[in-house]
């Protein structure tokens, strides 16, 4: 299945870092940036994090939330987060079901291997929960201010 802006975004719910549960749901009424990334404590994942950590003050000031998804599991988040001082939630989608339903998980090549996992996407949902944008080409360093002029048109 493949998701389109305008889509209403599929329901989850993910343990965070402290095991507590986060869903689409508790985020209706405002916008919600989701992003989709491969793995913690790797070089372009890192890039993407730390600039959301850099913006998320402006994503703040308008109500905007922030959520990252990874298969990695609650220590490598807790860990992640704790080093690169992230203010908001890295969820833990061990298995990849919630990047299946976003179209965010599958087969990857790297060096010669093949392998299961997490593409980076971002999903950019309205206060509805209905799919505004969806990135499928991310350059991890841009990223998180390309994603923010959505919101602050020039």
């Amino acid at each position: 299945m493949t998701l389109n802006p305008g889509d209403l975004a599929p329901e989850f719910t993910l343990p965070d870092a402290q095991g507590n549960a986060v869903s689409l749901s508790d985020f209706r009424g405002q916008p919600l940036v989701l992003y989709f990334y491969p793995r913690d404590h790797t070089p372009g994942c890192t890039k993407e994090a730390c600039g959301f950590r850099d913006l998320y003050a402006e994503y703040r000031s308008q109500n905007i939330g922030v959520l990252g998804v990874s298969t990695d599991d609650a220590k490598s988040h807790t860990k992640f987060t704790t080093k690169h001082q992230l203010p908001f939630p890295l969820l833990s989608d061990e298995g990849g079901k919630v990047a299946s339903l976003y179209g965010s998980y599958g087969l990857k090549k790297f060096m010669g291997r093949e392998f299961m996992g997490v593409y980076r996407h971002t999903f950019v949902i309205d206060a509805d929960g209905k799919i505004m944008t969806i990135y499928r080409k991310v350059k991890p360093a841009d990223h998180p201010a390309e994603v923010l002029k959505l919101f602050t048109p020039d």
